[in-house]
């Protein structure tokens, strides 16, 4: 049965993987691997809980009959929800930010950026582009960040072949910028739940790594750029169908809200010990306040009556949160298999070396997913402080696997720049090629081995901050 379990899970992968051949959406096919693997797992429950949770499992029954029905009762109770729970923080906060952006994007709480862009040198709009998106990216999440810059860059940019370096630009310095917080990106957040990382700590140490990696390729593309830039601007804001030409005061006020209640989150968690996504829907629930008043002259028009909703709440989002939610459950029925430790014990009696397993880690997300493959790599080792070490394996153990530990800054680097080599790598990278139509070996061609060039530099990088600073 755990083989079959297995089967079944990397038959989800190979579909993600392939997502962009077969047309099956990936959070489809992560959601099929995800409930099926649960439904096998409970199938031959007893032999697997016997297994993993014998002492746990006696004390459930606290003497009585052991039956199909209680094991299934106590998957259902001690085991099943633990993971669900997991996979709902992080969609709680995304879906709390993703909701956050899409408020201020449709009050032009970002429409500043467009005049701070506002350049013909085609270079110059390049970094500007680049670290507008880093930033913002870093600060809010990164499918979301790629989508609003992408529609941005799509209406100034008039020639394609410019769009599409554009884009890629901006996928590169979402993956990337995503990666540098624990807010930023749905691995960093799932570290920071597990407690493998604090919020400072993580950034710092991927800061320098990732500004190579971002910097290098950006360095390369910028030598093809013609020196202007064919641009199109619109001197009035943007109708979005929900949204008052708010004054600047009033945009400030929500900008401030948004942004400045989410970079609060990370203390909010450190003093109430509270799950970050409930931080997050409390600055969500006092943004859409202050919506709800600025706008309330629009409230009962007809300009608001058909998208009072925000578009975060709509189907396009909603695939992705599927998608996490069933690869969340996906890698937890393998480790509650036992298949994960397996294979963790092979990875360390074979390779035995955490910058080799990172190599791996990074060239694995290329072709199947840069959250699904740091998913797989977080959940085989445990943080040191939740188990029992010796004290002779405390030292070496921990240097790599407590909190801060190297292993969890090696794979969220490796996954975050090896999902952005090729455009299926990540869900940013997938909406960037459906949106201008890129193919993926273009892709690898004109940008990838400039993502390996850069990345393989932030990696050498890594290495030096945590073996030898």
């Amino acid at each position: 049965m755990t083989l079959l379990i297995v089967a079944i899970v990397l038959l989800g992968y190979v579909l993600i993987a392939t997502s962009n051949i077969s047309n099956i959406n990936k959070a489809a096919a992560a959601m099929f691997a995800g409930t099926v693997g649960w439904i096998l797992y409970v199938s031959f429950g007893t032999d697997f809980v016997m297994s993993e949770h014998s002492y746990d499992y006696r004390e459930f029954l606290d003497g009585s009959e052991p039956t199909s029905v209680a094991v299934k009762e106590y998957i259902a109770d001690n085991i099943f929800l633990k993971y669900v729970g997991r996979a709902a923080e992080v969609v709680m906060f995304l879906l709390a930010t993703m909701t956050i952006v899409e408020i201020l994007n449709y009050n032009g709480c970002f429409d500043f950026i467009a005049k701070w862009l506002r350049t013909r040198h085609s270079v110059k709009f390049l970094w500007g582009l680049s670290a507008v998106t880093f930033i913002i990216s870093a600060n809010l999440d990164n499918l979301t960040t790629t989508t609003m810059m992408l529609v941005m860059m799509h209406q100034l940019v008039v020639n394609r072949r410019q769009r599409i370096i554009y884009g890629f630009a901006i996928v590169l310095s979402a993956n990337l910028g995503g990666a540098l917080t624990v807010i930023g990106n749905p691995e960093g957040l799932v570290l920071w739940n597990m407690g493998a990382v604090t919020a400072t700590r993580y950034s710092m140490a991927l800061a320098l790594p990732l500004l190579i990696a971002w910097a290098v390729p950006l360095m390369l593309i910028s030598r093809k750029l013609p020196e202007r830039l064919d641009l199109e601007w619109s001197a009035a804001m943007p109708y979005r169908g929900d949204d008052t030409n708010l004054n600047s005061w009033q945009r400030l006020l929500m900008l401030f809200v948004g942004i400045g209640g989410l970079w609060f989150i990370p203390t909010f968690h450190n003093i109430t010990k509270l799950s970050p996504f409930l931080g997050a829907l409390c600055v969500l629930a006092v943004l859409w306040i202050v919506n709800e008043v600025v706008n309330r002259k629009l409230i009962d028009s007809d300009q608001t009556v058909q998208r009072r909703m925000p578009m975060a709440l709509q189907h396009g989002t909603v695939k992705m949160m599927l998608f996490i939610m069933g690869v969340m459950l996906a890698v937890g029925v393998l480790k509650e298999s036992g298949a994960l430790g397996d294979f963790a014990k092979w990875c360390d009696n074979n390779i035995h070396n955490v910058w080799v397993m990172g190599l791996v880690a990074g060239l694995v997300s290329t072709v199947l997913d840069s959250f699904a493959t740091a998913m797989n790599f977080f959940w085989m080792c445990p943080v040191a402080e939740t188990i029992d070490i010796t004290q002779s394996q405390m030292p070496q153990y921990k240097a790599l696997f407590a909190t801060n530990g190297t292993y969890w800054k090696v794979m969220a680097y490796a996954s975050a720049v090896g999902g952005t080599i090729m455009a299926g790598g990540s869900m940013s990278g997938m909406a960037f090629a459906r949106m201008e139509r890129v193919k993926m070996m273009s892709y690898i061609s004109n940008f990838g081995l400039k993502v390996l060039a850069g990345g393989l530099l932030g990696f050498i990088a890594l290495y030096i901050i945590e073996t030898m600073l």
